[in-house]
């Protein structure tokens, strides 16, 4: 089994047959044997923006930053925010490796994007999380629920979300290539 760790791609295959992974992509941001492993589902757009769900300084300051997509990371809690982003300034993130930073103070990255110092499109917002109890994950992977793709953190930001899952299995080439080919329903092939 492909070893589980931060900044690890999880894949889901394609008939896994739980609407809230189907076809999805989840970035792994903590994954721990006793403790079970935290992830976000990077390509379940939404309708809403990060002003729908957030107070944000005065329209004119906020301005880009209220357009900014809100993305569903997951089925738990999905009334919490989450964060992927490229600095490495932000106190308390967590380098997942590839420039990509988990979480850390909200405050500080607020500041950072209304005062220009990042860019909008370096940062990706979730409403809710992915996550598995001890040992859960593993056994998913191993019973071939999930394709791991280790330390590819970086694909956040190279991907379109709308493509993504295609798009990671035609780079992972041969037998994936294949799979990325699968119809959403094979009795309408």
């Amino acid at each position: 089994m492909p070893r589980l760790q931060p900044g690890s791609l999880l894949i889901s295959q394609p008939f896994l047959g739980d609407p809230n992974f189907e076809r999805t992509v989840v970035l792994l941001c903590r994954h721990d044997d006793d403790d079970g492993t935290f992830g976000l589902v990077l390509n379940r757009p939404t309708a809403l923006r990060l002003g729908d769900v957030l107070e944000l300084p005065t329209p004119a300051d906020a301005g880009s930053l209220g357009r900014a997509p809100l993305l569903m990371g997951g089925p738990v809690q999905p009334d919490t925010l989450h964060f992927l982003h490229q600095s490495p300034t932000i106190p308390g993130a967590i380098d997942l490796g590839q420039n990509v930073y988990w979480g850390g103070d909200f405050g500080v990255l607020l500041e950072h994007l209304l005062s220009g110092e990042l860019l909008p499109e370096t940062v990706r917002f979730y409403a809710g999380y992915s996550g598995w109890t001890a040992g859960q994950l593993a056994a998913e992977v191993n019973e071939n629920v999930w394709i791991v793709h280790p330390n590819d953190a970086g694909k956040v930001f190279t991907l379109d979300h709308d493509a993504f899952w295609q798009a990671i299995l035609r780079e992972k080439g041969g037998r994936y290539r294949a799979l990325s080919n699968y119809p959403l329903d094979p009795r309408l092939n």
